[in-house]
């Protein structure tokens, strides 16, 4: 009896199948996060993995779904990895962790990722565009999702009894625009107006900056 007909065949064109999807979700994310995704076509993402031309369709059911998916997919990891922060912290404060912990938990793993050494550094830019350029879909999340920031308004209203619960909730609105308005790329400009002062490479220490700030605001 050939392999065929034992279906011997079939693991392999799996992984082949595995593999394509992978290739494609790998080119797309690049092609969107440096050009943007209005001047991404489904044939540039093909021609970007090296695969046929009917693959995004095949795999992930139209361009504005495979936009969806690597969004999905990004933002799911960068918060379980918050998540994951977070409980830590709790975990060696019996369930009361200080601010600062609880605004390191939100503020470190973006920056890890964006640091120029990491080759999380296209994730994040992808995330950033879908930000600004994403589908309605994508919209719609980022609007109305914010399952993954209510731990930490609850973890920071325990850790500032004081203040009204209406002011945690903006302190971490402009905390969060920290995260977005600090990326590498842009301390370019930040450089020339400081005359060459702030010249920032590191991610620990650019951590510990932001720590500073925002632990301040909380407690001013």
């Amino acid at each position: 009896m050939s392999d065929f007909e034992t279906g011997a065949l079939e693991p392999a064109e799996g992984q082949d199948q595995a593999a394509t999807k992978a290739a494609v979700f790998a080119a797309a994310e690049r092609l969107f996060a440096l050009r943007g995704f209005q001047n991404v076509s489904v044939r540039d993402i093909t021609a970007e993995a090296g695969v046929n031309l009917a693959s995004v369709n095949y795999h992930f059911g139209s361009k504005d779904a495979l936009l969806f998916e690597i969004f999905r997919r990004r933002t799911s990891e960068l918060n379980r990895e918050r998540a994951r922060m977070l409980h830590e912290a709790s975990d060696r404060h019996a369930g009361a962790p200080p601010l600062r912990e609880i605004l390191e938990a939100l503020f470190a793993p973006p920056l890890r990722w964006a640091d120029p050494a990491n080759d999380r550094r296209v994730s994040v830019q992808f995330i950033i565009r879908a930000r600004s350029e994403g589908t309605e879909e994508i919209r719609e999340v980022l609007q109305n999702d914010v399952s993954h920031l209510e731990r930490f308004a609850e973890a920071l209203k325990k850790a500032c009894p004081s203040l009204p619960p209406e002011s945690v909730y903006w302190r971490l609105h402009f905390c969060l625009g920290m995260v977005h308005n600090n990326r590498f790329v842009e301390f370019d400009r930040l450089h020339h107006l400081s005359g060459g002062q702030t010249r920032e490479g590191d991610v620990a220490a650019l951590l510990g900056r932001m720590l500073d700030f925002a632990e301040a605001g909380f407690l001013a």
